[in-house]
């Protein structure tokens, strides 16, 4: 929704907007120029925004439907449209480059947008998280056709896109509060494919239990680690870095140098270079590209880096994304106690996944669990932070705390790799909790 408000903002069109709570984010945005207010309150609406012939009304799916501004502008026909209507709208008057999938989609579009913009072929981007080279989730061009979209498959918004290139990296089962069942997930990943214009290029994960429906015409390819049309080889991961070779069906890239170095971000940079290279990128740019990628905040977002004590945020929660970020961890820090907080994400999906949570969390030394973050949810009788912990495996060292004591609970731990782990609001915590770990150093 940000990313939208920068893009109206650059057009010189007013923006005001209703969050619920303020953040470094919303607060940004006002100081680009944005109106915005907290209290949910018909009054508070700019007079700007109270003409509905001059009014586009943007909203998330994450926003209830019973919210008292967004049903003043339904009831008084405004034109009224979803945040992924907009996106798409932008997809049919340029190439859409888009990213599909339960996770892996923040970062791989993050990765897409970086390797074309610092290339010749430049892009725009409407990303889902900031940018840690250009500090900004909007990235404009001038001149170039191609526009990057993080294509989310929450309340089926993407099926308002039409991509003309789009990357599927997982299809993980989640938001089950909407799909109902798995069969009806993947049916909706299924009509996605087939929203792929003729002459585009569809690119898919090779494990994923997806059959795809492209249309006549578009270009269908696989990736993955160490299979499918585009992967990698001679994989070295030494002293911090990881250096890999990327393998596409008409090129090799040796020696490319993740500058976020995550071995999870080897299957998301493979997809990000294969859509680079599909559309003009060239060899040395792909490296250049790769090597000077920062990543985003919140994801794999190194806050302390040294031989003593390392500390970083990432964003992940799903029960599979947890997974490959341990993973990832536990291959660069082999050695190392590893420690977690873990903040579950809505109600609903604590609810589904909360085995699966557990068996994620246990590949852990230690895990701190935190309280449930409802975001547009009610609370669920009996679905609490401690479905998860009653479930971890026998033997893991394990503490459930409320968030607010999280800085007591971390005094008297031993900290050698800590992440925080979630979607909430957990990140709030992160200065202070680096500021306590650096006293250490």
């Amino acid at each position: 929704m940000s990313a939208l408000a920068r893009y109206f903002l650059s057009k010189n069109i007013f923006v005001g907007g209703f969050d619920r709570t303020s953040t470094p984010l919303t607060e940004q945005l006002i100081v680009e120029g944005a109106k915005v207010h907290y209290a949910e309150d018909v009054k508070q609406i700019p007079d700007a925004c109270r003409d509905k012939d001059k009014t586009l009304v943007v909203y998330t799916a994450a926003i209830p439907a019973d919210n008292a501004e967004l049903r003043y502008f339904q009831e008084n026909d405004f034109t009224v449209e979803k945040r992924a209507q907009v996106l798409g709208e932008l997809t049919r008057t340029h190439k859409g480059l888009c990213v599909a999938g339960t996770h892996g989609k923040t970062t791989t579009s993050t990765m897409i947008a970086h390797l074309l913009k610092s290339s010749h072929v430049d892009c725009t981007a409407f990303l889902g998280g900031i940018s840690k080279n250009y500090g900004t989730n909007l990235l404009l061009s001038k001149s170039s056709p191609y526009i990057v979209i993080e294509a989310d498959e929450f309340d089926r918004s993407f099926h308002w896109l039409r991509p003309y290139m789009s990357v599927i990296t997982a299809t993980d089962s989640d938001h089950l509060d909407i799909y109902g069942t798995r069969e009806a997930y993947l049916e909706s990943f299924a009509h996605y494919t087939e929203l792929v214009q003729p002459g585009g290029t569809l690119l898919i994960h090779s494990d994923l239990d997806l059959k795809p429906r492209a249309q006549k015409g578009v270009h269908l390819y696989t990736y993955s680690r160490d299979k499918g049309d585009f992967h990698s080889e001679n994989i070295r991961i030494n002293n911090g870095e990881i250096i890999f070779d990327f393998i596409a069906p008409d090129i090799r890239i040796n020696d490319i140098l993740l500058g976020v170095p995550m071995s999870i971000n080897i299957e998301n940079g493979i997809a990000a270079m294969a859509i680079a290279h599909l559309n003009g990128v060239t060899a040395d740019e792909i490296k250049h590209g790769m090597a000077t990628f920062h990543g985003v905040d919140r994801r794999f977002d190194f806050k302390i880096k040294t031989d003593k004590i390392v500390f970083m945020s990432d964003y992940a929660h799903h029960p599979a994304e947890i997974r490959q970020s341990i993973l990832s961890i536990r291959e660069l820090y082999k050695d190392k106690k590893i420690t977690a907080i873990f903040q579950p994400h809505l109600y609903t999906r604590t609810r589904d996944f909360y085995k699966d949570f557990a068996d994620s969390l246990s590949l852990l030394d230690e895990v701190i669990l935190v309280d449930i973050y409802p975001a547009r949810e009610k609370p669920i009788p009996g679905v609490t932070s401690q479905l998860v912990y009653d479930n971890l495996r026998p033997g893991i060292e394990k503490i459930l705390c409320k968030k607010e004591d999280i800085l007591n609970v971390l005094k008297d731990q031993h900290i050698e790799v800590l992440i925080t782990l979630g979607a909430g609001d957990i990140d709030n915590y992160v200065p202070a909790i680096t500021q306590l770990l650096q006293k250490r150093l």
